[in-house]
């Protein structure tokens, strides 16, 4: 499990944008890019190249679920 502290001071690698902990993975807040990256072993892996672009419509249900802005 990601600790609220590292999760404080991870940030997404393209845009800067913060993170959301959604089940075992990352969520950036950036809503043009609304990348989502894997934890594997309990280490976040913050590569672009591997992370993927979630739909407008999931990335919606995330953000609503976490309490964030969708606009």
């Amino acid at each position: 499990m990601i600790s609220k502290e590292l999760l404080e001071i991870l940030c997404c690698p393209e845009t800067k944008a913060d993170l959301v902990l959604d089940g075992n993975s990352l969520v950036s807040t950036d809503k043009n890019t609304r990348r989502r990256y894997r934890i594997e072993d309990n280490i976040p892996v913050m590569l672009i190249d591997e992370s993927e672009q979630l739909s407008i419509e999931e990335w919606k249900e995330i953000m609503k679920r976490h309490g964030k802005a969708t606009d």
